[in-house]
């Protein structure tokens, strides 16, 4: 017999990614998972906190960098910091300044938990991204809903004007999700069509997460 105690390992956490296209209801559906499941039990982190800082650029280049690109993001970080939540590790995430495309010298302070959850539009584009996640969630919703919800929300939580985003949705938003967002739906586990309109959709996601939560006791 072995004098050395054994230390029972704790299980790895449950990662969730909630994937699709720029105005989907990402947001609404992880807001729905955070609001039943429990702010208290999820480390909640938006890929959105992870594009590149551009201060070294004049202000008129940042506006051209196309940040539906994968290559806006620093994913090297991102990854970084998922897998030390999943070592049950806190992370001090980025704070990002969509006014000004550049991040700011704040942090957010990010503690571990039992439940991860991932919302980004270009998590599933990438095979390291997916990787991460035991569960992929794609939320659905139709190209004009999701336009008119990008409209809203650039021109009154990000100081964008009328004109800059219909620029940028014809130029790069729509392009890319053709090319990089719509494609990385196949690699998804579970579709939410009508994005968080679908409250049955919902509810079934958030019982298998409640599920999977009990069998780690």
């Amino acid at each position: 017999m072995s004098d050395k105690l054994t230390i029972p390992q704790r299980s790895s956490p449950i990662t969730i990614g909630v994937a699709g296209g720029s105005g989907a209801g990402k947001t609404t559906v992880s807001r729905q998972v955070l609001a039943q499941i429990g702010e208290d039990k999820i480390a909640y982190v938006p890929h959105d906190n992870y594009y590149k800082d551009l201060r070294h650029l004049p202000f008129d280049e940042r506006t051209q960098v196309n940040f539906d690109h994968p290559d806006s993001l620093d994913d090297d970080l991102f990854i970084a910091d998922v897998r030390r939540l999943q070592r049950y590790e806190p992370i001090s995430m980025p704070v990002y300044d969509f006014s000004t495309y550049t991040r700011t010298d704040d942090v957010t302070v990010v503690q571990p938990h039992r439940v991860i959850l991932v919302e980004g539009i270009l998590i599933y584009a990438d095979q390291r991204l997916r990787d991460l996640f035991d569960v992929r969630i794609f939320v659905d919703t139709d190209d004009d809903v999701r336009f008119i919800r990008r409209l809203q929300r650039d021109i009154t939580a990000r100081g964008r004007t009328t004109e800059s985003v219909i620029h940028q949705w014809l130029e790069t938003v729509r392009p890319m999700h053709q090319q990089f967002v719509e494609p990385s739906r196949r690699h998804a586990h579970v579709i939410i069509p009508e994005g968080g309109m679908n409250e049955i959709a919902i509810e079934m996601v958030i019982a298998r997460i409640q599920a999977r939560r009990s069998q780690q006791h």
